[in-house]
């Protein structure tokens, strides 16, 4: 049987590719990151789950190659924010961070692979087991974007493809063609919350004797994939948790690219956003 590996993050991402990749004959090595892996892992049927701690690259290549794995791929979220944690490097990675010029996710991931292919390991994309979850063109819930949530849409793609452009992230919060937040370290969910914080702070601080204002104060959240988005890594992807934390923030439309921004929860997202009145497309 053939081998796959899987370096796992965070999230439901690792265990759709785990489950994609046995349904189509593979013998799946896990390399599970203690820092972000969700333990439930151990349990989906790999030929084996290996705990790492995310400095360790050199144990991973020792793993992979140990397992006789030559192509592996990666799946889940790993904070970007993790790289200035308490988390102690190995030599390889130490000497491999201090080659960059900047600690971006792509430059840092780009050298891992880099790295790794020269070992005989080779990083391949992380949607290619998973191409039916991938954003289909058009409005994916029951409700449509309003005009004006339109108006925040374009002005978020804008912002969102600057952004992504130097690989800051790529979520932006709009209201009102406004831009509230930018994701940068924090993740998406956080960029949420933090945005409707400040709407919150900002009702209060501008309505003390309770008079409504002119302006909408509901959130677009726009999820954009970077310029030449390298699907080895960092793919933009959104679920049913992006769906709550919208509705506890008050954010009432998402906008993403569609062919490059994978849905993990498929119908029950679609099914949470429409019993919160939010409207989701991809474009």
């Amino acid at each position: 049987m053939t081998r796959l590996g899987l370096i796992a993050g965070n999230g439901k991402f690792p265990f759709l590719v785990l489950d994609a990749a046995r349904t189509q004959g593979y013998d799946v090595v896990v390399v599970a990151i203690k820092e972000e892996t969700y333990p439930e892992i151990e349990s989906k049927g790999a030929a084996s789950v290996h705990w790492l701690s995310l400095g360790e690259l050199s144990k991973l290549i020792e793993t992979f190659k140990n397992e006789g794995v030559t192509r592996a791929v990666m799946a889940g979220q790993v904070k970007h924010k993790q790289i200035f944690s308490a988390i102690k490097p190995d030599w390889r990675l130490a000497k491999l961070l201090l080659s960059l010029g900047t600690r971006n996710t792509d430059s840092l991931l780009g050298a891992v692979a880099k790295v790794l292919a020269d070992e005989g390991i080779m990083l391949e994309n992380s949607t290619a087991l998973l191409e039916p979850l991938l954003a289909k063109t058009g409005v994916l819930s029951k409700r449509a974007p309003s005009w004006q949530e339109r108006k925040n849409i374009e002005y978020g793609r804008v912002v969102g493809r600057r952004l992504a452009e130097y690989d800051i992230g790529q979520t932006v919060v709009i209201a009102e063609a406004a831009c509230v937040t930018v994701e940068a370290m924090e993740g998406t969910d956080a960029t949420i919350e933090r945005a409707g914080q400040l709407m919150r702070s900002l009702e209060r601080e501008s309505e003390p004797e309770g008079e409504a204002s002119t302006l909408s104060r509901a959130l677009t959240v726009v999820k954009v994939a970077k310029p030449g988005q390298d699907l080895r890594f960092d793919v933009p992807v959104v679920g049913v948790k992006t769906i709550e934390t919208m509705a506890r923030a008050g954010a009432s439309c998402l906008a993403v690219d569609a062919g490059r921004c994978l849905l993990l929860d498929g119908e029950a997202m679609t099914r949470a956003a429409d019993e919160a009145g939010i409207a989701v497309c991809a474009e």
